[in-house]
């Protein structure tokens, strides 16, 4: 209980002083975050809806595919990525191994196959309420596909919540592939994994506690820009 109280009081002082290394901290995890997130949606939101509206061979072994890659190892993705971008590797050229570039590679392979099942959950849905308008109206697939995202964009803040959810918590394969080098690829999980390994239990607990209020602050923004967006004052 103590440990838990002197965190809350680390955490209380870390964020009043401003600290500088936390302020650089937090931003290179948001950075690295939001990044990847913005990523995993680019590729899972338009792949997701295809699903949705496209019939074709093996589509159902793809989805399941896809669902089963959302329970991915996130330290296997750290391994495969550490073995493709070190130097016997074949991108070892590129020098990207223990750069947050790496880290936002590991992240989008986590992350998009999660953002692309809760696409594609959605936007089935969706496609079975617009099938017969858009059929009739002749559309091209491609029209259907952006219709789908448009007129879903509301329930697709879910999957992309969800890929943040997962991003901003993640630890294990950034850590092999950010190597948590001060001021360069620290992050709060990691900065976190470092301080608990020293014995900082409290500076630990602080920093987990602005990762959470860090986490909720993004979350209650974005559900309260898609309400504005809702009630027309935009």
């Amino acid at each position: 209980m103590n440990d838990i109280l002197d965190g809350l009081i680390a955490a209380f002082w870390l964020v009043v002083s401003l600290d500088p290394e936390l302020i650089q901290i937090s931003l290179r995890s948001l950075q690295v975050t939001i990044t990847a997130v913005a990523i995993g949606c680019l590729i899972g939101v338009p792949f997701g809806a295809y699903l949705a509206v496209q019939r074709f061979r093996h589509r159902r072994l793809v989805i399941s595919i896809i669902n089963a890659l959302m329970g991915l190892p996130p330290v296997v993705v750290g391994l495969m990525v550490y073995i493709l971008l070190s130097r016997s590797g074949p991108f070892g050229v590129l020098g990207l191994l223990f750069t947050p570039t790496a880290m936002i590679i590991a992240q989008v392979i986590i992350v998009t196959p999660l953002i692309t099942s809760i696409a594609h959950q959605a936007m089935r849905e969706l496609w079975a309420e617009y099938h017969d308008l858009l059929i009739s109206l002749n559309t091209t697939k491609w029209q259907r596909i952006k219709t789908l995202i448009w007129d879903g964009r509301r329930n697709l803040l879910t999957a992309g919540l969800a890929g943040f959810g997962r991003a901003i918590g993640e630890v294990g394969a950034i850590m092999i592939v950010g190597g948590n080098i001060d001021q360069v690829t620290r992050v709060l999980t990691t900065a976190i994994a470092l301080e608990t390994g020293k014995g900082d239990f409290a500076l630990a607990l602080g920093l987990g506690f602005v990762l959470i209020a860090l986490s909720m602050i993004v979350n209650i923004t974005i559900h309260s820009l898609s309400r504005t967006e809702r009630d027309g004052r935009w």
